[in-house]
């Protein structure tokens, strides 16, 4: 397989790393710096474009599972033992899968507006399909699919759009509409999972877990957040008011204060 585009490392050189795993068509620079800088001061932070997307070559896989096989050699390429896993949508996918086939290598798990295998998808909205592939996406784009209704929400969103722009050199890409379409291959064999399947992986799940969305996620219905928490034993569940797929980028300061939290308490959810 093509090697990744990898920002390794960032941060410092001790701590757990913390791998996060980016939403569809997103690349390294879709990140918020806010959130980045606030897990550098104290942990190496591992950003990876998987094969095929933005800065990466290759051909883009067409199921999380593989994705997570890669995700899975990079982690050993780098010589780490052991990282914590944060995925933002189908990132939160690609984590899971990581987490159910290389359980030795996770040791804590943060989902992010994501979905589970076989999860429900009766509540999202049918023009997200025709937004997700325009060909380059716009601010009105992200206002709409990752935030909330509510001008305050819009204005967040505002906001980390000017963050995420910071960098002007060397800015990663975002990923064609043609790496969409692969992903989109996987986010259907992910829906084709037996539920039965689907409920003995999650339960089988012994990483500490901490799910977290916007309660009007119109792309991954907020409702699979509650299936996550209600099937992974060693979990809770924040959901961010008035606030929609990206909670995480519109109240960042809260996030990263509870995201912090999780990951430096001795013992979780005490």
């Amino acid at each position: 397989m093509s090697p990744p585009l990898a920002q390794v490392p960032i941060g410092t050189s001790t701590g757990t790393p913390v791998l996060l795993l980016q939403h569809f068509r997103g690349g390294l620079d879709n990140w918020d710096p806010l959130l980045i800088d606030g897990l550098a001061t104290d942990r190496p932070v591992i950003l990876l474009d998987s094969v095929g997307v933005s800065g990466s070559a290759g051909e883009v896989p067409v199921t999380f599972e593989a994705m997570a096989d890669f995700a899975a050699d990079v982690v050993r390429v780098l010589g780490l033992a052991l990282v914590d896993v944060v995925g933002f949508s189908i990132g939160g996918a690609v984590a899971q899968a990581l987490t159910f086939r290389h359980p030795e290598l996770v040791r804590r798990l943060v989902l992010l507006g994501t979905i589970p295998p076989a999860g429900d998808m009766s509540e999202a909205e049918a023009k997200v399909l025709d937004v997700v592939m325009h060909p380059d996406l716009t601010l009105d784009d992200y206002l709409y699919l990752f935030f909330g209704l509510s001008a305050a929400a819009k204005q967040a969103g505002r906001e980390f759009w000017q963050r995420r722009h910071q960098r002007t050199t060397d800015y990663d890409p975002e990923a064609t509409p043609a790496v969409g379409e692969r992903q989109q291959q996987a986010v259907v064999s992910w829906a084709q999972w037996p539920e039965a399947d689907r409920d003995a992986a999650l339960q089988a799940v012994t990483q500490p877990t901490l799910v977290v969305n916007g309660d009007h996620d119109i792309m991954l219905p907020t409702v699979n957040s509650h299936l996550l928490a209600k099937h992974i034993p060693n979990s809770q569940l924040i959901i961010y008011p008035y606030s929609g797929h990206a909670s995480q980028f519109q109240y960042p300061k809260a996030f990263l204060a509870h995201l912090r939290q999780f990951l430096d308490a001795e013992v979780v959810f005490s």
